[in-house]
C-alpha cells in the first residue's frame, strides 16, 4: 500500500511559531530547510581553450674579440642567420627577457672585455716599443 503525503505549512499560532507539520500518520514531520542557492560568480568561466605554443630559437654567440652573432629559428626553419650584434645590445635584451638570464650573459660580456682591455694594454705597450725604436733607428 502506498500512501500519498501533501505537506502543508502549518498555520501561525498566537505564540509566533509555526506548529510542527504532521504526517496523515499523525507524526510530526522534520522542518526541511532548502539549500541556498550559489553566489553569482563575478567572471563564469566558458570552455578551456587550447593555446597555440609558437617556438622560437634565439642563437646568440659571442668571441673574446667582442664579435657577437644572432639566429633566429622557428621550428627547423631559419628566420635569420648570421646578423651582427652588439654586445650592449645582447645584455640590454637579456634584462628586459630575465634576471636570470642577464646575469650570466653579464657576467661573460665582463670576461670579454677584460680580455680585450688585457689585448689592447699589451698592443699599447707592442705600439710604444716599435716607435722607441723608430725613433732610435733616426
Amino acid at each position: 500500500m502506498t500512501v500519498d503525503t501533501l505537506l502543508v505549512e502549518a498555520p501561525a499560532t498566537g505564540s509566533g511559531s509555526p506548529e510542527p507539520l504532521l504526517s496523515p500518520l499523525g507524526t510530526e514531520m522534520p522542518k526541511i530547510t532548502p539549500a541556498p542557492s550559489p553566489a553569482p560568480t563575478e567572471h563564469t568561466r566558458g570552455p578551456a581553450k587550447k593555446t597555440k605554443t609558437l617556438e622560437l630559437t634565439l642563437t646568440v654567440t659571442g668571441t673574446a674579440d667582442g664579435e657577437w652573432h644572432a639566429e633566429l629559428k622557428r621550428g627547423s626553419t631559419c628566420l635569420a642567420r648570421n646578423l651582427a650584434v652588439a654586445a650592449a645590445a645582447v645584455s640590454r635584451a637579456a634584462k628586459e627577457l630575465h634576471e636570470d638570464l642577464a646575469t650570466p650573459i653579464d657576467e661573460i660580456i665582463k670576461e670579454a672585455r677584460s680580455e680585450q682591455a688585457a689585448r689592447v694594454a699589451a698592443l699599447e705597450a707592442e705600439l710604444e716599443a716599435a716607435r722607441e725604436a723608430l725613433a732610435n733607428l733616426d
